[in-house]
């Protein structure tokens, strides 16, 4: 494989949400959009309430799809009772990615100050699948794309990035 040559990745988003559809998810479509401005592809999208064992059936689907490689979530990280996204992620995961909820608070705080504690964004890997669960504000998707995620799945990104790994995983497949 020329590893000179930019990596596309097959990439998900999932929206947790009790009240978007297909026609109002903005926030997905922030995500979506940014994927494809990156050359990357998103190959699975869908919607789902607060629910945390049809998120956790969702994301174990596409986690066991070989051509799943990148599942981005967006909603249900904060504080409300409803929000159980990293209680339905967390134990899906092989390995946490603990630095990416500590950047994106510090990259959130500059922007709406002492709120950004009240973010509960993880990452992690699962099957070598690499999973960042985000805040569902359009702004939260906006920052954590492009303040990590664009970055960390990009092949040209030094000294490392994500997208070296998931590119290893496809030459030994």
């Amino acid at each position: 494989m020329d590893t000179d040559k930019k990596v596309s990745l097959a990439c998900a988003v999932l929206t947790v949400s009790n009240s978007r559809s297909a026609g109002d998810d903005t926030s997905g479509n922030i995500l979506v959009h940014g994927l494809a401005q990156a050359g990357h592809q998103c190959v699975r999208r869908d919607i789902v309430g607060h629910d945390r064992y049809a998120i956790r059936r969702i994301l174990s689907e596409w986690i066991a799809d070989p051509e799943v490689q990148v599942i981005m979530t967006n909603g249900g990280t904060g504080f409300a009772e409803r929000d159980c996204t990293p209680e339905a992620v967390r134990v899906l995961f092989d390995r946490e990615i603990d630095g990416f909820g500590e950047l994106f608070r510090q990259i959130s705080y500059t922007e709406i100050g002492s709120s950004a504690l009240q973010s509960r964004a993880i990452a992690g890997y699962a099957n070598n699948t690499v999973i960042f669960c985000i805040p569902g504000s359009n702004d939260a998707c906006q920052t954590a794309w492009d303040g990590i995620i664009r970055e960390q799945l990009d092949s040209d990104h030094k000294p490392c990035n994500f997208a070296a790994p998931l590119r290893r995983r496809n030459t030994e497949e």
